[in-house]
């Protein structure tokens, strides 16, 4: 299982940034270790991407903290999921967090500036994977293994490997879509050394994502054929179908038809299956789930960070809470839900819907104060005990892992996106998709079905997964004051935003960096 291989599997560390920056894209720290002493014996290979599937759930060389990946920021705070995770969540109507770590509140109330350390330490962590990457992909070559006389059973793994490498390229990429916009853009053909790389449309890199993610699409182990943790071809299958369903407003041109396409060749598949529980998506055992495609795989043995599913669950715990009852020696008092999604269940105290996974005992659904985390409803969607009941390995880290991408989601695309105008698919099979969910959770099925229901059902079903800045942005409701929720803009009430807050900044320190980078509009 790559769960533990990804955990000791750390030689790639001694990579960390040879000769795979360049420019404003360098990353600390560096090693004295040259990339031909690695790349010259292929058992070393495995290990290496074994690295890079750590960028996504690790802060550096040494759990929980010590030889950082990026400099300039608490590691904590920092690893590349967490800061997904705060980015992806704590703008919108899902979730607010107590704490006045650095710019956090910023973040919570849309607020933020290209200044900003948690969203320059996101697009750092982009771009160590892209520059990670680009060194695995580049020393994988045929042309290399070739040169150094690789052949037989170990080319054809370090193939298979390299498929993933680009998938993770490929990943952090669409992040970089989704979060930036136009960034700067560079690849393993690009020769090692410094430069400043040039900067290209958020539609540019779009395609080019697109054209890599169909590259590799039958490179990749068949669904559910390799080892769990790893990229395999429902992974970047799914991943497209999700940048179909935003590439309305990622290009301006809608690929609705697409989205429905490529949601189906998951569903279609076959290899991934519902869970029969929801709330067993989210435990401390759930690498066993049959619905979860592609996850960010934690050990709290092996994977020590404060970051990742650590601060997932132990930030959720607060108030009269039961530390224990979450596998964790203690609560960090941190997110709480808005009542905008409690909302959307119609009694968080015995809810018919068993997705509406809350805490109320001496908590205020009306978020009056940001700092108090009795104010708003905590989620006890996350928990470190597995489905029989026992806790993790640790109680201090965690052992569940993070679902990415999951084939619930797959349900919920193929069902908007043919409501949007999408062809090759049916409104009776996208009503039978939405319902099967509902199913799972004991709420009644709906008869018909509308846009507004699959954004209520996408709250209901994904909240706290990180979809949800990029549901509003792609429903016409982050930006603008037609749909407010509690600190939207900085007040209690919520207030209308600018549209320039519909993407982040590029961060002041890269144009510094690179003139040549064109900021943001607004910012």
């Amino acid at each position: 299982m790559f769960k533990s291989t990804i955990k000791v599997g750390l030689l790639a560390a001694t990579l960390a940034t040879v000769s795979a920056c360049v420019g404003d894209l360098d990353r600390t720290p560096k090693y004295d270790v040259t990339s031909a002493s690695v790349y010259a014996n292929p058992a070393n290979y495995k290990s290496v991407l074994a690295k890079l599937y750590a960028i996504l759930s690790v802060s550096g060389q040494q759990g929980p903290a010590g030889k950082p990946d990026i400099s300039g920021i608490d590691e904590g705070t920092s690893n590349y999921m967490r800061l997904l995770w705060k980015l992806q969540e704590l703008p919108t109507d899902e979730a607010k967090i107590a704490w006045n770590d650095a710019t956090i509140q910023d973040i919570n109330k849309i607020t933020w500036s290209s200044s900003d350390g948690f969203i320059t330490a996101m697009y750092n962590r982009i771009y160590y994977m892209v520059s990670l990457s680009n060194e695995f992909i580049r020393e994988t070559s045929d042309g290399k293994l070739s040169e150094r006389g690789i052949s037989g059973q170990a080319a054809t793994d370090a193939k298979a490997y390299r498929a993933e490498a680009r998938f993770l390229r490929a990943l952090a990429y669409f992040h970089a879509i989704d979060m930036f916009g136009a960034v700067p853009f560079v690849t393993e053909v690009d020769a090692p050394g410094s430069f400043l790389p040039k900067q290209v449309s958020r539609a540019e890199l779009f395609t080019y994502v697109e054209s890599e993610l169909k590259a590799i699409e039958t490179e990749l182990a068949a669904p559910k054929a390799g080892e769990y943790g790893r990229a395999d071809r429902a992974a970047a299958q799914a991943l497209l179908a999700r940048m179909y369903l935003n590439a309305q407003v990622y290009t301006g041109t809608a690929r609705y038809t697409d989205a429905v396409a490529y949601a189906k060749k998951v569903i279609d598949g076959g290899a991934y299956k519902l869970d029969a529980s929801y709330a067993n998506l989210f435990l401390a055992d759930n690498n066993n789930s049959p619905e979860i495609i592609f996850p960010i795989t934690f050990d709290g043995t092996r994977t020590q960070t404060y970051g990742g599913m650590t601060f997932l669950v132990h930030a959720a715990v607060g108030g009269s809470m039961s530390p224990s009852t979450f596998g964790v020696n203690g609560g960090w008092g941190g997110i709480r839900s808005t009542k905008n999604l409690t909302d959307q269940f119609p009694d968080v105290t015995a809810t018919a819907d068993k997705r509406g996974l809350f805490y109320t005992d001496g908590q205020d659904q009306d978020i009056s104060n940001l700092g108090d985390f009795t104010k708003g409803i905590p989620s006890t969607k996350y928990k470190n005990v597995t489905s029989a009941g026992k806790p993790g390995s640790s109680d201090t880290f965690v052992d569940t892992d993070f679902p990415l991408i999951r084939l619930g989601d797959m349900y919920l695309t193929y069902a908007e996106a043919v409501l949007r105008g999408g062809t090759g698919g049916d409104l009776t099979t996208a009503l039978s998709y939405v319902n099967l969910l509902r199913t799972r959770a004991k709420a009644a099925p709906l008869t018909s079905l509308n846009l507004e229901q699959i954004l209520q059902e996408r709250a209901r079903e994904l909240y706290w997964e990180g979809y949800r800045r990029t549901d509003l942005i792609r429903y016409d409701r982050f930006a603008g004051g037609t749909y407010l929720w509690p600190w939207k803009g900085g007040v209690k009430e919520g207030r209308a935003i600018d549209a320039k807050f519909n993407l982040y900044p590029i961060p002041s320190t890269d144009l510094v960096a690179n003139p040549s980078l064109k900021q943001n509009t607004g910012y």
